[in-house]
């Protein structure tokens, strides 16, 4: 007799996020549609220098996690996402001028990895969870919650019954200083899991690996990663959807109804 649980694990009390590699993706693949909305570790950005010193970025999208996720589980992924990006920028123009907020962009889910531009390079405000006004998206505080807030909640007019899984930073030494600017922003941004319905937190802070000088030298080019590392960075964002998934098989039980007009009563949506 066939152990459903020698395809699917679904009795592992004991599992933490990446413990189980989903080869092909798993669960993820329900999800059909996704939007990524990043900064240049979104965008498959490649660092150039020649022999002149001059240095040169470029998002190279073909090469981002988000579209390895899409060859890996089978996904429709749209790049919502630039080198440099912050979720300022980000709702206050760039979603408009590429038309990210339209119907034609409707998403079955979100993946969000904002926070190293907007905390880590330009020393934003992170704020609190009281500058998210859920009644009006118009008043949330313009500190990196409050804009973080706004993506979302626009989001959600188009988009009502979507799921967002939010990305932490992940460590880049072994030791947590809960006073750095990374800790609290990590902190800032797990808080929004709770916050919102429908929505989840990849925690690579907590359960990814440290992003040493070794880990660098291996999945780095400069700067940014290579293509192993996006492809490794796919693999595991991959893996921790899974995980929500199967740890929450009945939020997911109608994603195939996402953005249309149908549902069912009977079951959480």
């Amino acid at each position: 007799m066939m152990n459903i649980n020698d395809f699917i694990k679904l009795d592992c009390k004991d599992e933490q996020p990446l413990d189980h590699y989903a080869v092909d993706g798993g669960l993820c693949g329900i999800l059909h549609t996704v939007g990524c909305i990043g900064d240049s570790l979104s965008s498959g950005e490649f660092e150039s220098l020649n022999e002149k010193g001059e240095r040169g970025y470029h998002d190279m999208y073909d090469y981002s996690w988000g579209q390895f996720m899409a060859r890996l589980c089978g996904l429709k992924v749209y790049n919502f996402s630039q080198g440099g990006m912050t979720a300022k920028h980000y709702y206050d123009t760039f979603a408009d001028e590429n038309g990210f907020w339209e119907k034609a962009k409707e998403c079955k889910a979100f993946i969000i990895a904002l926070g190293v531009n907007d905390i880590l390079n330009q020393h934003q405000e992170i704020g609190t969870l009281e500058d998210i006004c859920k009644e009006d998206y118009n008043k949330c505080k313009p500190t990196f919650l409050g804009y973080y807030g706004k993506i979302i909640l626009r989001l959600k007019e188009t988009n009502p019954h979507a799921k967002f899984f939010l990305v932490t930073m992940p460590r880049d030494k072994d030791e947590i200083d809960p006073n750095s600017e990374r800790h609290r922003a990590n902190e800032a941004i797990s808080s929004l899991g709770e916050f919102f319905d429908r929505t989840y937190v990849i925690d690579l802070y907590k359960y990814a690996p440290v992003y040493d000088e070794d880990f660098k030298r291996k999945f780095f080019l400069a700067g940014h990663m290579d293509a192993v590392g996006y492809l490794l960075t796919a693999r595991m964002i991959a893996s921790y959807i899974d995980y929500i998934i199967r740890h929450n098989l009945d939020d997911f039980k109608q994603i195939g109804f996402v953005n249309t007009p149908y549902y069912n009563v009977d079951y959480k949506l």
